[in-house]
C-alpha cells in the first residue's frame, strides 16, 4: 500500500510516502506558523524524493485531524482534501494524539500506559490516554496541568508530546518518551492510516473547544 502523510497539527510542517511498511521519503520543517506556505513544497518534495510522480499511483491520503492548532489543522485537512480529491483517492484522518503513541517504542511502554499530551497554547493542555497496547482509553480532551499530575502520581504512564514540559517534574514510576518524539512523525501517520477502514466521507477537525478567533454574528458583513 502506497500513502501519503501529511501533519501540520501542531508546531511543525511533515509529510512522508509510505510504502508497505517502510517511509520512502519523509521530511519534517519545525514552525509556529507558516504552514500553508510551506505544506505544498514540502509535499511535493518528499514525492519527488520517493520517486511518485502521479498522486493518482496513491493507495491513501492520510492526515492529523487534532487536537491542535486551530489554523494548522485546517491547513493539513484542506491539502489532504485537495490531493485526495484530484487523484479520486480515499482521505484517512487520524487523531494527532494516537499518532504521538503509536510512536513510543514497545519497549519503553512495556505494561505501563501511554499519555499524549499537546501544548493547547492555554493554561490547559489536550491529552488522550492508551494502554499499553497503543488502544485508546478514552476520547481527546483537554485538563489543567495539576490535574493530569495528580492522574499521574495514581497512573504511571509513558507521557509523550510537546506539552511534557508543562506537567514539571514526573510523579514517580512515569517515564518521558524524550523530545525526539514530541511531535507526530508523518511515517507513524501513514502507517495508521494503512490499517484504518476506509470512511464513507472524508475527515473533519477534531476540536477539543472552539478555536479563539470566531467570526462575528453577521458573518463578518458590514453593517448597511
Amino acid at each position: 500500500m502506497l500513502i501519503l502523510a501529511l501533519d501540520t497539527a501542531m508546531a511543525a510542517c511533515s509529510a512522508a510516502v509510505w510504502r508497505d511498511g517502510a517511509p520512502l521519503a519523509a521530511r519534517r520543517q519545525p514552525m509556529a506558523r507558516g504552514q500553508a506556505e510551506a505544506l505544498v513544497p514540502l509535499m511535493q518534495a518528499v514525492m519527488a524524493e520517493a520517486g511518485i510522480d502521479d498522486y493518482a499511483a496513491l493507495d491513501r491520503i492520510a492526515v492529523t485531524q487534532g487536537p491542535g492548532s486551530f489554523t494548522g489543522l485546517r491547513v493539513g485537512l484542506a491539502t489532504a482534501r485537495a490531493v485526495a480529491m484530484a487523484a479520486d483517492r480515499p482521505v484517512i484522518g487520524i487523531t494527532t494524539t494516537e499518532a504521538l503513541a503509536a510512536a513510543v517504542p514497545a519497549d519503553l511502554r512495556g505494561d505501563r500506559p501511554v499519555l499524549a499530551v499537546i501544548d493547547s497554547k492555554r493554561a490547559d493542555l489536550f491529552l488522550q490516554w492508551f494502554g499499553p497496547d497503543v488502544s485508546p482509553l478514552a476520547p481527546p480532551d483537554s485538563a489543567e496541568p495539576e490535574a493530569v499530575r495528580a492522574r499521574l502520581a495514581e497512573q504511571p504512564a509513558v507521557v509523550v508530546g510537546d506539552a511534557v514540559a508543562m506537567l514539571g517534574d514526573l510523579p514517580a514510576g512515569c517515564i518521558d518518551a524524550g523530545p525526539e518524539l514530541a511531535l507526530p512523525d508523518p511515517a507513524v501517520v501513514a502507517a495508521l492510516a494503512a490499517g484504518k477502514p476506509l470512511p464513507d466521507a472524508p475527515p473533519g477537525a477534531l476540536y477539543i473547544r472552539p478555536p479563539d478567533a470566531t467570526l462575528p454574528v453577521n458573518g463578518g458583513r458590514l453593517r448597511p
